[in-house]
């Protein structure tokens, strides 16, 4: 199966005029650490919007996700509830197809989705913001031991995961104060 599956089919009309902001990178980066902070620095903003993904995977206090089975990820896809998906190290992830209206209200959209999505992204919508968030590998490892998730697998093969994805618009090197590479997300939103 492929990595990447993504709904609908990039057409001729490009979906805007507000921006899709993708916060990309690997495992244990704290992508979802970063929006979490973001969002919350956003809260009064009614036009910055952080759509809660969906993941076949349980729920977790890392994450802002809605947890769903596989069978449960494919009755929704089938019924078109996604604006994008993707599956990665075994388990599917899902963007709701709200963020479409979103976008075409002039919201900024802000998730965290797989490297694999940046191009079909970059066909479908008019405006997207490309946030590369990284960390050395030894942080990397650390954080996704200290997350003792079962379902993260072999901390290992995530850590190998390597995906060929375009140069990021931005680019978080995640290590410090969360707060202050929060600080710098905001920047990339356009929120300070």
């Amino acid at each position: 199966m492929s990595d990447v599956a993504a709904l609908p089919a990039p057409s001729t009309d490009l979906i805007g005029p507000g921006r899709l902001v993708l916060v990309v990178g690997p495992s244990g980066a704290g992508k979802d650490t970063l929006i979490s902070l973001a969002q919350v620095a956003c809260a009064d903003d009614n036009n910055i919007v952080f759509p809660q993904r969906v993941v076949t995977r349980e729920a977790s206090s890392f994450e802002n996700n809605e947890a769903v089975s596989p069978m449960q990820f494919g009755q929704m896809l089938a019924r078109g509830n996604f604006a994008f998906q993707w599956e990665a190290h075994g388990l599917r992830y899902g963007v709701p197809s709200s963020i479409v209206e979103d976008i075409r209200a002039g919201r900024a959209v802000i998730v965290n989705a797989s490297r694999t999505i940046i191009e079909f992204s970059r066909r479908s919508y008019a405006n997207v913001t490309v946030i590369s968030v990284i960390a050395p590998p030894d942080v990397l490892a650390e954080r996704l031991t200290a997350r003792g998730r079962p379902s993260d697998g072999q901390i290992g093969d995530r850590l190998r995961r390597a995906v060929v994805a375009p140069v990021p618009d931005v680019v978080i090197n995640n290590v410090g104060l969360a707060e202050d590479r929060a600080a710098e997300l905001l920047r990339a939103i356009g929120r300070v």
